[in-house]
């Protein structure tokens, strides 16, 4: 099986912008200077171990030379189902795994459904907050923020919160914006 992944653009791209040349790969990877050349005009392919050696060399992953397609569609119902914990509440993943810039989460929380009392924080320099339906109280640190139908709220998703609906009868959808993705 052959592919037609082109590599050699980033692995160029990587090297020029460490101001690596193309002997010093060479070395730090131990293969020759003549490969790294023809590598990163894709006109030969590496074993994994040579390809390891020269991200190594150049100071990125492996994973970063393979592009996700431009576009990635997540159809209605195959959604990932998640769970950041808490009581009440179904969680789907609206963003594919391999999303690392964003991530999106559409919850569906039970009426008295709960992140739980305690405050937590999560990896991610942006939380955004948009309620489709319903009702629910975002508590961020000291204060309390009661968001309807439409109402949308931003912040540090380091800042400790925590979330409820706290109705006895309705319960509310919401979508939860991660940025970076955690």
């Amino acid at each position: 099986m052959t592919s037609d992944v082109k590599i050699g653009a980033r692995l160029r791209a990587a090297r020029l912008a460490r101001g690596l040349t193309l002997d010093a790969v060479a070395t730090a990877a131990g293969i020759s200077q003549g490969f790294v050349s023809k590598l990163e005009r894709d006109q030969v392919s590496p074993s994994v171990a040579s390809l390891v050696a020269i991200c190594e060399a150049v100071g990125l992953k492996v994973g970063e030379l393979f592009e996700p397609p431009p576009s990635q569609i997540v159809r209605a119902g195959h959604g990932a189902p998640i769970n950041f914990g808490g009581e009440g509440a179904q969680e789907v993943l609206l963003t594919p795994g391999t999303q690392t810039d964003v991530e999106v989460i559409r919850s569906i929380i039970e009426p008295g459904g709960t992140a739980g009392d305690d405050l937590y924080s999560l990896d991610c320099d942006v939380e955004f907050v948009y309620v489709l339906a319903g009702r629910l109280t975002i508590v961020l640190g000291d204060d309390e923020h009661e968001l309807g139908t439409g109402d949308s709220m931003t912040f540090r998703g380091r800042d400790p919160h925590t979330w409820r609906n706290a109705s006895t009868t309705e319960g509310c959808e919401v979508l939860w914006v991660l940025a970076p993705a955690t």
